[in-house]
């Protein structure tokens, strides 16, 4: 079977490593020229987790992260509130792996099976799909055709679009803008090297930690109901996190030009179908659970590592992707409710709440609670791997039978 993925962000990735491994041609499209430097720090865990020791990615995961002492959130004047430990965290998670999300995608762009064909500068502008086969369309007039299209192209799906309409329900906006960057300050990072530090404040949220070639990374979210993207990102965050004291100003003054800036609204996807005929949306496309989940990334690579374990199972291709949206769409919808749990206190509206939220932090580091309130806001644990997957499976021909 031939597989054309569309977007090589981790869910593409992913896939790709997936469907490559049971023996599929696949061939990976992407709009950018390059690979993506702009991202979050991620912390990994969860069914993502599960699926990546599966790929045997862990190792190199492992070498990728980072390991912060703690969360500490400061207030205007640098004075630390309260603190998570992420030893806590990661025990209750069952592993954690704190990575910056282009170290994740370069993890599973390297460990690609041999003949992924990965083409950058390939934009797509919309899909076709049918009993037979399927087809991305690209901006300059080309077409790729194959026995399968996975629309991985994030939560502003081209290939969603095409498939499914231009429906304003599938993006559930939950209120916040957000925005990542990078800057040098030796100073900076000095004094937030070994640890992640947020402000503890109300209405917007700066984090800021070091990273290991010196450089400090920023991540910010702040409350909006405006639905449209800032012409200037720079601006914006700086109107959006002025007057919030601490290291701020410097982190602003440091924002580099737009292009070099993540920016984007913070929504969930809610489609009322992942696939139709040869085609079908994994990750954000499908199933956004937002940055207040913090599973975005772990959603991303166990749906992807799902999907190709339960083609690798049916008969034809439209029964896997049956079987795929019918095992792990309850886990996506789980981690969405539990997203909308975690907006309360991710970033707090008033000081009372915020107060409430200094106390929850102090019971995650006492024994016994912090498993409790982890699976609380991250929701129940979930495996990636279907059940009874100790089957080998029978990979799907270009037919959609298996040979």
């Amino acid at each position: 079977m031939k597989a054309v993925v569309c977007g090589a962000g981790i869910a593409g990735l992913a896939a790709a490593h997936r469907l490559a491994h049971h023996g599929h041609g696949v061939t990976v499209l992407d709009k950018a020229p390059s690979p993506r430097p702009q991202g979050f720090m991620i912390d990994f865990f969860g069914p993502g987790h599960d699926a990546a020791r599966a790929m045997g990615l862990l190792p190199a995961l492992d070498r990728a992260g980072y390991r912060f002492r703690d969360a500490a959130f400061v207030d205007e004047a640098g004075r630390v509130r309260a603190t998570a430990p992420f030893s806590a965290f990661a025990q209750a998670m069952d592993g954690l792996i704190s990575i910056m999300r282009p170290d994740l995608e370069e993890v599973l762009r390297t460990a690609l099976p041999d003949g992924v064909e990965l083409r950058y500068g390939a934009r797509v502008t919309g899909a076709e799909s049918g009993p037979d086969g399927a087809a991305a369309l690209l901006e300059d007039g080309g077409r790729v055709e194959g026995d399968l299209l996975v629309g991985a192209d994030g939560i502003h799906s081209p290939v969603r679009r095409a498939l499914f309409g231009d429906d304003p329900g599938h993006l559930r906006h939950l209120g916040f803008h957000t925005a990542a960057y990078t800057f040098e300050d030796p100073e900076v990072h000095a004094r937030v090297k070994d640890r992640f530090c947020l402000t503890d404040t109300t209405g917007a949220q700066m984090g800021l930690y070091g990273l290991s070639d010196g450089r400090v990374a920023t991540f910010i979210v702040f409350r909006s109901e405006d639905r449209t993207l800032p012409e200037d990102p720079r601006a914006a965050l700086r109107r959006a996190c002025a007057g919030l004291g601490w290291l701020v100003p410097r982190a602003l003054e440091a924002c580099p030009e737009p292009d070099e800036i993540y920016y984007d609204h913070v929504a969930q996807t809610v489609v009322p179908s992942w696939s139709s005929g040869r085609a079908v949306l994994v990750g954000d496309s499908a199933y956004a659970v937002s940055l207040l989940a913090g599973q975005g990334a772990s959603l991303a690579v166990g749906g992807a590592y799902r999907l190709g374990e339960e083609l690798a199972r049916a008969d034809t291709v439209e029964e896997g992707l049956r079987a795929y949206e019918r095992g792990w769409r309850p886990v996506a919808e789980e981690r969405r409710r539990a997203a909308l749990r975690t907006a309360q206190w991710f970033l707090p509206r008033s000081r009372a709440r915020l107060r409430a939220r200094r106390l929850m932090l102090r019971l995650l580091a006492l024994p016994g609670t912090s498993r409790l309130l982890a699976r609380m806001l991250t929701g129940k644990p979930a495996a990636a791997a279907p059940k009874n997957s100790g089957r080998t499976g029978v990979p799907v021909s270009s037919s959609g039978r298996g040979r």
